[in-house]
């Protein structure tokens, strides 16, 4: 959208109160392609001729804005090479749970059943709102995590699946899924990748699983079918968390009293 402001006629005062009025319009409209997923951790912004023709306004009103957010830490200005986005946005929950999860693998529970209810309806709205860009970058995803099962490398093939998770998330178009995604279960991704890799070496019947759920998911997604993406995601969810429970009960014997539930509460897999 582009912004159109009047000059002022009532001197330098006004003129100058215009001017930030001009540099805070641009700076919302950046914040929200950063929210958004517009553009991600990593991308280079368009130049700021493109971005001043895009917003009506002075190339100068551009850098100012680019400034402010670089001095906040969204952006970074790398000289002869352009902006960039930084991580910034997306690391700013910060909390011990990366080791506490490491030290207390029941906890898993907790994160998978928080990762059934976001991730479907991460899964849903990326179905309903998934751009031609958005649809190319899952099906580059499902592809790289076909050719890791083909080539048997299961440290690859978990890397690829946690990307195309964050795929689906920027897919969905809401800015608070994607921040909860890429904030929080990026807390979590080192032990969501050791869990993957875990399960496929587990044996090729449960990795050749993951790999049809996968392409089930990303179908749907892809052809628009919302609730086909929920309940795909949602059943995906359910098989790495009965494969997971199975894995720990032939571990070791249960320790202590169970975890206290709410009778009849849900399990968390599929009805």
């Amino acid at each position: 959208m582009a912004i159109f402001e009047p000059m002022g006629s009532d001197g330098m005062t006004e003129k100058a109160g215009n001017t930030r009025g001009r540099v805070e319009a641009v700076m919302r409209q950046m914040e929200t392609a950063l929210l958004d997923g517009t553009w991600p951790a990593g991308a280079r912004l368009p130049a700021e001729r493109e971005l001043a023709a895009q917003y009506g306004v002075a190339r100068n009103t551009v850098r100012e804005a680019i400034q402010r957010l670089a001095a906040r830490g969204l952006l970074q200005s790398r000289h002869g090479t352009g902006v960039f986005v930084t991580g910034q946005l997306r690391t700013g929950i910060t909390s011990p749970w990366g080791q506490l999860i490491g030290d207390h693998p029941a906890l898993r529970d907790d994160i998978l059943e928080f990762r059934r209810v976001l991730e479907g309806a991460t899964a849903y709205f990326a179905a309903l709102r998934a751009s031609p860009e958005d649809v190319a970058r899952i099906r580059a995803e499902l592809a790289e995590l076909e050719r890791s099962r083909a080539a048997d490398d299961k440290t690859a093939e978990a890397s690829a699946d946690t990307r195309l998770h964050e795929a689906i998330a920027l897919a969905s178009h809401n800015a608070m899924f994607l921040h909860l995604h890429t904030s929080v279960l990026s807390v979590l991704r080192e032990h969501i990748t050791i869990q993957g890799t875990g399960l496929r070496e587990q044996g090729d019947e449960s990795s050749a699983m993951l790999l049809q759920q996968h392409r089930t998911l990303c179908d749907a997604i892809c052809a628009g079918r919302p609730e086909e993406a929920r309940t795909a995601m949602q059943g995906h969810i359910d098989f790495v968390r009965a494969q997971l429970g199975e894995e720990r009960s032939r571990a070791a014997p249960v320790v202590g009293p169970p975890r206290n539930r709410r009778p009849g509460a849900a399990t968390g897999r599929a009805a």
